[in-house]
């Protein structure tokens, strides 16, 4: 999330009462976690397992739980006993909750020739180009963006929160969601079918590229990133932080893990899961996905395992 404009880490420190290290009249423009963070940005981390990952970061300004670690130059570090609720407290400065009262909110913009069904719900400021058809029952959420000549069939939700959490096992309530602040930004020619979820960012954007094409009960985590011209069939789900090239084709039921890589025109038959990265340009098949030819001729000599057994035994 960028902030509307910058201010510097004293202000910040001062926001979320923490003890700045470094020099505090730089300017802090906007905060991510670490998969989107950018130079500019503040980051926060509260375990020592992450803190080189944090420190060594495109961040330029790190909100800590300890003063004990070697600060990279031309960085800062705002020191505070909790990092996650003041990650909270920038949040809900910028972007803090606020119920909707219409269904269509008053700052949402609308283009030409765009067709907005019954009960749709559009969120404080959301974007939606021209010619596009919302169908009923859909959910826009807050800072969503839609281009030109989307198509979202009936009862699909977009921008969604994160389905993402801090942990720590020594408290009460294991898991605390990180608030959402991120968005989803849709591309032109976009088609989504009926009873999808695609989450925001959880500080970044969820992007769809243009031309891609949905089918139903598919879910996108967030800030997933989905190149153009993509294919999904019905009920793909696909975790937080994936880069989806351009041209990839998901067949039905195929499940994708976090933060990989599927290359640029590759083809994922039905119902395999992808917990790794894959190459592009080549089709693949199975649990764990692999190249589908080989895949094939293992189902083969799997079945033949009874007859060479009989064969064995004799």
């Amino acid at each position: 999330m960028k902030f509307p404009q910058p201010v510097t880490v004293a202000w910040i420190a001062d926001l979320i009462n923490a003890e700045a290290i470094g020099d505090a009249s730089m300017n802090a423009y906007g905060i991510n976690e670490i998969h989107k963070v950018e130079d500019g940005d503040l980051c926060f981390v509260d375990h020592p397992k992450y803190y080189d990952k944090c420190l060594n970061s495109n961040a330029t300004h790190i909100i800590i739980n300890t003063k004990e670690v070697t600060v990279p130059a031309g960085k800062t570090l705002l020191v505070v006993a909790e990092p996650f609720e003041a990650y909270l407290t920038i949040v809900n400065h910028f972007r803090p909750f606020t119920a909707a009262v219409k269904s269509v909110s008053d700052t949402a913009v609308i283009g030409e020739g765009t067709v907005i069904m019954p009960n749709v719900f559009i969120g404080k400021d959301v974007k939606i180009g021209s010619n596009c058809v919302i169908h009923p029952n859909v959910s826009l959420l807050d800072y969503t963006e839609i281009g030109n000549n989307v198509v979202i069939q009936a009862g699909t939700v977009i921008g969604s929160d994160a389905f993402y959490y801090n942990t720590k096992k020594n408290r009460d309530v294991w898991y605390r969601r990180m608030q959402s602040c991120g968005n989803v930004l849709i591309e032109d020619d976009v088609e989504i079918g009926a009873g999808c979820t695609i989450d925001r960012g959880v500080t970044a954007s969820t992007r769809i590229g243009a031309g891609t094409k949905i089918d139903n009960m598919v879910h996108i985590g967030h800030d997933t990133n989905v190149g153009k011209n993509c294919l999904f069939a019905a009920q793909v789900g696909i975790a937080g932080a994936t880069t989806i090239e351009d041209g990839v084709v998901l067949w039905g039921q195929v499940g994708v893990s976090k933060t990989l890589t599927i290359g640029a025109n590759a083809v994922v038959y039905a119902q395999s899961g992808v917990p790794a990265s894959l190459e592009g340009g080549k089709v693949y098949f199975g649990s764990p996905a692999e190249d589908a030819q080989v895949k094939k001729k293992e189902l083969v000599w799997v079945k033949r395992i009874p007859e060479l057994w009989k064969k064995v035994m004799e």
